[in-house]
């Protein structure tokens, strides 16, 4: 004895959104994958300008207050 009609449709209905919520967890699964290597990329960034910053060598490569400095025809 097969399922009725109406049992076979909500059956249907059942797997298709069962489908549907599988492909939306794997989208989800990869943005989240691939923000989570943006992150670690950011905080690497950030621990290299850090120790940069306590090392003094960030500044070696700005320019100096312009107020001070002597212009190139004096």
């Amino acid at each position: 004895m097969s399922p009725g009609p109406d049992v076979q449709a909500q059956l249907e209905d059942l797997q298709s959104r069962l489908a549907f919520q599988d492909d939306t967890l794997q989208s989800l699964q990869d943005a989240l994958a691939e923000q989570q290597q943006l992150v670690l990329r950011l905080q690497r960034r950030l621990l290299a300008l850090e120790s940069r910053l306590e090392e003094g060598s960030l500044f070696d490569q700005l320019p100096g207050d312009p107020a001070a400095e002597v212009p190139p025809h004096y």
